[in-house]
């Protein structure tokens, strides 16, 4: 598992966040989010929330993110970035749900994997997904 992730590839991760934030579909909440993944390969795949008039329908940006690593390919997560705010302008942190930190899970080593926060006002926040989801549930514990 890559566990040093550079601050060029942090940038690039959290740029590409942002940028897929543009593509959110929030018609109902008007609260986007954007999250970009960064894939043991080193390539980065991106993701977007998209809401349904079925509320229960609708996908999370980092479960979007992933299913795009995933039908790439990709099977492991080093790094994942997160934004998100109110009409398509991130102004505080968006930490990912529970059952985005799960997806998440699946794809990596909890202690390893690199969450960076981005609140859009220049504010950072970097832990890892053992942080977020601690004595997580995963594919090792079905051993």
């Amino acid at each position: 598992m890559k566990t040093d992730i550079t601050a060029a590839e942090r940038e690039r991760l959290v740029e590409a966040a942002f940028e897929s934030m543009k593509n959110s579909y929030a018609p109902y909440s008007h609260f986007n989010v954007g999250a970009a993944v960064l894939a043991q390969s080193g390539k980065i795949y991106t993701g977007a929330n998209v809401e349904n008039a079925s509320y229960p329908a609708g996908i999370c940006a980092e479960r979007s993110a992933v299913s795009c690593a995933v039908s790439c390919g990709e099977k492991r997560i080093a790094a994942v970035a997160v934004v998100g705010g109110k009409d398509f302008k991130a102004s505080s942190f968006c930490a990912p749900c529970g059952i985005c930190r799960q997806v998440l899970r699946e794809f990596c080593e909890p202690q390893e994997l690199l969450v960076i926060l981005d609140d859009g006002n220049g504010m950072r926040k970097e832990m890892t997904l053992a942080q977020l989801l601690p004595e997580s549930f995963g594919p090792d514990s079905l051993v």
